[in-house]
């Protein structure tokens, strides 16, 4: 990759960035994606159920975004959501149920208002003349999702040599894991399923979500209806009438709180850029205008 398509893509996702956490681009100013993406719980929200900006409360539970980019189905129920671009027009510009109740018009006038974004849509279009336009910022908020990808949880820097970072009890658990057949749905070190199923624990066929950082998720199923993770191994153990001492149950909880990437949960490049603007893009942003007023 060249030094000059990696800057415009590293400009893309901190448009996107700025974007993801812009509550200015809902109807009402009070939601932005981040009301429901939320760091510290993995891109959640903490509730049973999502819910808008006008307080609508919505049937589905807030799926995490942790390494969303590698998913191929994007909803609880629906296949046909498989690009991260369509899938914001939903959240965005939606009605039924309506989550943000953004409106184009008023949006661009937002963007194209704010000299901030102007610098910011430039260095991530360059080759465009009219960069501020509403498909630009959904490709970006798109490429700041992409951008979500977690990988430094116990587990995986297990797999990576350093055995020591699982405890004893979550290698048992992993074991525990691997036998009860936890791995047929939650497949791969994604621990997810590109596929829809019936868990046998709610009604109906719902994606299969992926187990990382599912310690800061909770509640859980597609209706939030289990409160906690010792609450679903309670619920799995009965329904596929499982087999599970006290022990081994533990266990199987320490190897889930494995998957835990607490780097993901604290990251600054995945957080609020608008709480504190690195001196770097004022910088940059006092250039641009200083550039604009000598064209004009």
């Amino acid at each position: 990759m060249s030094l000059i398509v990696a800057s415009v893509l590293s400009a893309r996702i901190e448009l996107g960035r700025h974007l993801f956490y812009d509550t200015r681009l809902s109807g009402n100013g009070t939601q932005s994606c981040a009301t429901c993406h939320q760091q510290p719980r993995a891109f959640s929200d903490g509730r049973p159920t999502a819910a808008g900006s006008t307080g609508e409360r919505h049937t589905r539970n807030t799926m995490t975004l942790t390494n969303v980019g590698r998913n191929v189905t994007l909803t609880w129920d629906d296949a046909r959501k498989r690009s991260l671009e369509k899938q914001a027009r939903v959240p965005l510009f939606g009605r039924k149920p309506l989550e943000m109740g953004a409106n184009r018009r008023a949006m661009l006038a937002t963007l194209r208002s704010d000299a901030r974004y102007g610098a910011l849509f430039r260095e991530a279009y360059p080759a465009q003349r009219k960069p501020v336009t509403v498909s630009n910022a959904l490709h970006a908020v798109a490429m700041f999702e992409r951008a979500l990808v977690s990988e430094h949880s116990p587990f995986d820097r297990a797999l990576r040599g350093e055995h020591e970072a699982m405890p004893p009890a979550a290698w048992r658990g992993l074991r525990v894991f691997t036998g009860a057949g936890c791995g047929g749905c939650h497949q791969g070190d994604g621990f997810a399923a590109q596929r829809f199923a019936n868990n046998g624990v709610t009604a109906g066929r719902f994606r299969i979500p992926t187990l990382r950082n599912v310690a800061v998720t909770a509640p859980y199923m597609h209706d939030g209806s289990i409160g906690s993770l010792d609450a679903v191994v309670d619920r799995y153990v009965v329904a596929r009438k499982l087999s599970m001492s006290a022990q081994e149950r533990a266990d199987l909880l320490a190897f889930l709180h494995a998957l835990t990437d607490e780097d993901f949960l604290v990251n600054p490049r995945f957080g609020n850029p608008w709480q504190v603007l690195p001196a770097s893009h004022e910088v940059a942003i006092t250039k641009q205008q200083a550039l604009r007023g000598r064209s004009d």
